[in-house]
């Protein structure tokens, strides 16, 4: 994979033979970073700019910090993804997966289907479902919720990880229900946790560029809040890559900061590489090709460095990168793997080839090439198994000790 930048991973010493040979300037943010302090708007710029030796010294720095905060552990979740239906009317410019409701390949699944999906998951291992779909015309002010209750009727002990704000919005519209009822109900009727998706970047101006008609910046933090209050927990996302600058980048990433530092109620920040190739935005000449090599990286980097201390667990979203780009992020910060999703529609009809499916035990082949420790968890980050190099599981859970 060519790039600007040769990353020397395994040297001993590195990152310290570096820093005195690098912009002074940057240095001095590296060693303000790595001595734990919070990095201001200056900061974050100057790193988001870096090439070179600077970059690579990001990188480590961030390799550095991951390890002091989080360890040598790589997460992952066994989950399945459903999609629920396909046909939505609001057209994002970045998205290739809606469809007008009389193309031929549109569909809607039945809470039935949903149910044998979710009973199918739960019977393979999964310990969440992630549900998300199009925004069809007309559906029933209370899809929502009954779709909730339908999969807790089938799981009862399923973690439902469900509904982007975009959702939310539209359950509130329809319903005519205050933000914090519609939620209040959500949670209810079986809602675990919510996905902090629809976030693509928070910038008002740029998102009227990709999203006309979705959600402002006011209407994504009103609802991610709201749900903060009331126990309900969500992941934190930025969407890189398309036509969005380092600005936009490190603005951000302080707006999540500043959340995170009122609310505590993000699990993780999950950096979402535009996948370009089936898009409008894209072949309407309005983006980029997606992330390069060195921006995939530098975003890994510097949100462990702008969120330490208040968002520690850094997520790699394999679907929409390489293999091989997936496992040097983890070399530049990141320490979750997400999930093994089963089904997954998104990023594939926007052109990614990383697949649908990664099972467990690849997860354990990967992160044992990297020389991590392999660990399941749950949605909210409770190791629930871990997986040492001589393949016995320590189960923290039950307080077992058995052999893979």
């Amino acid at each position: 994979m060519s790039s600007s930048i040769e990353i020397h991973w395994n040297e001993a010493g590195r990152l310290d033979a570096l820093l005195p040979k690098i912009d002074p300037a940057v240095a001095g943010v590296l060693g303000r970073a790595l001595s734990g302090e919070e990095l201001d708007f200056d900061d974050g710029l100057r790193l988001a700019r870096t090439a070179g030796g600077e970059l690579e010294a990001l990188v480590l720095a961030a390799d550095r910090i991951r390890r002091e905060r989080v360890g040598d552990v790589i997460t992952y979740v066994v989950n399945r993804n459903i999609n629920f239906t396909n046909v939505c009317f609001v057209g994002c410019r970045f998205c290739a997966f809606s469809r007008a409701p009389r193309e031929k390949d549109v569909y809607f699944h039945s809470f039935e289907e949903l149910q044998r999906r979710s009973l199918e998951a739960w019977e393979l291992g999964a310990r969440e479902v992630c549900v998300q779909g199009g925004l069809p015309r007309d559906l029933d002010p209370f899809y929502y919720r009954d779709l909730l209750r339908a999969i807790k009727q089938a799981t009862p002990e399923m973690h439902i990880h469900a509904f982007s704000p975009m959702e939310v919005v539209y359950g509130v519209e329809l319903t005519g229900m205050p933000l914090r009822d519609y939620l209040s109900m959500l949670k209810d009727a079986g809602l675990g946790t919510l996905p902090g998706t629809a976030a693509e970047i928070l910038d008002d101006d740029v998102r009227h560029q990709i999203e006309r008609i979705k959600l402002n910046v006011s209407q994504w933090l009103d609802v991610i809040k709201t749900a903060h209050r009331l126990g309900i927990r969500t992941t934190s996302t930025m969407m890189y890559g398309h036509l969005e600058s380092e600005e936009h980048w490190v603005r951000h990433l302080m707006l999540l900061r500043d959340v995170q530092k009122e609310t505590g109620g993000f699990t993780e920040f999950v950096p979402l590489g535009f996948v370009h190739e089936f898009t409008q935005l894209y072949k309407s000449g309005d983006a980029r090709p997606g992330p390069t090599r060195d921006e995939h990286l530098k975003v890994h980097a510097l949100s462990r460095l702008m969120l330490q201390g208040w968002i520690d667990n850094i997520q790699v979203s394999w679907v929409k990168m390489s293999r091989e780009m997936a496992q040097e992020c983890f070399l530049a910060g990141a320490n979750d793997y997400g999930g093994t999703l089963m089904d997954e529609n998104i990023s594939r009809l926007a052109g990614a080839t990383s697949g649908e499916y990664l099972s467990p035990e690849e997860f354990h082949a990967r992160i044992r090439e990297l020389g991590r420790i392999p660990a399941e968890r749950t949605t909210l980050y409770k190791i629930v198994k871990t997986f040492s190099e001589t393949n016995w599981v320590r189960c923290s859970v039950q307080g077992s000790r058995d052999c893979l």
